[in-house]
């Protein structure tokens, strides 16, 4: 699970880079070039990608709302601190170039390959996280992983030059160690419904994060500063790691 999402946050990592070299170098205009590497992906998927030879196409599962029900309270909490995380996550995404260049003086280039490489501290995030919760346990590593990443954003925020972007850079690798893990313990809490909990668990809390966080971030900081703003959503993952100690334990929780 790991693997699977944290290469899809290595994507979104090179996307500012990407769009930014191709925009300078062959304008607006040619933009429609950065196609060329989807439509390739694309056709060798369809030449290639066959259904797996053990998937059993003909038994047809059903929803069942029980299984959530009996285990619907570590599930809401789950869903929760995805929100918390990923409020994070995603207005870093939207409002991190505009923030440095607005604010701490950095270049249009600067500011995206700043973003590029805290999505890419946090796509390694997510690998570590994944193998530190075959080791410890998911809930251990929730737990440290909201904590952990506090004093680094915070030194973002509040510190300058390289140091600053050392903290951001390593505040966003501890803080996307959850990626996974939210996933994955969602899916062990109701094994019957795996699909539906990943759904939960990733597009509706991942969607709600942005649905309410970004316009309201953006709302704020033309009333407030972007600064202000967003270095305020530090304390989203203190409150996560408070809901994270009342998450069940599971197999491999060694702590907590």
């Amino acid at each position: 699970m790991a693997v699977f999402i944290s290469s899809g946050s290595l994507g979104l990592a090179v996307g500012p880079m990407y769009f930014t070299s191709l925009i300078h170098w062959q304008g607006m205009e040619g933009s429609y070039l950065s196609a060329i590497p989807g439509v390739l992906v694309t056709i060798l998927l369809l030449m290639y990608m066959r259904q797996p030879a053990h998937a059993d196409v003909t038994k047809a599962r059903k929803f069942d709302i029980a299984p959530l029900r009996a285990v619907w309270k570590p599930l809401v909490i789950l869903n929760v601190l995805v929100i918390l995380r990923s409020a994070v996550q995603v207005v870093f995404g939207q409002f991190l170039p505009l923030y440095l260049y607005r604010e701490r003086g950095f270049t249009l280039f600067e500011a995206s390959a700043a973003l590029s490489m805290y999505q890419v501290a946090g796509a390694l995030g997510g690998f570590v996280g994944g193998h530190f919760t075959d080791r410890f346990g998911g809930r251990r590593v929730i737990v440290y992983s909201m904590l952990g990443s506090v004093p680094f954003l915070s030194m973002f925020f509040f510190a300058h030059g390289w140091v600053s972007m050392a903290g951001l850079g390593i505040g966003g690798l501890i803080l996307l160690f959850t990626v996974p893990v939210n996933v994955v313990m969602g899916q062990s809490l109701a094994p019957g419904q795996a699909g539906t909990v990943s759904a939960l668990m990733m597009g509706f809390a991942w969607g709600t994060a942005g649905l309410m966080f970004i316009p309201l971030i953006g709302w704020l900081s033309d009333r407030l500063s972007m600064h202000t703003t967003m270095s305020a959503l530090i304390l989203f993952p203190i409150i996560g790691s408070f809901l994270a100690m009342k998450l069940p334990r599971m197999h491999g929780d060694k702590l907590f």
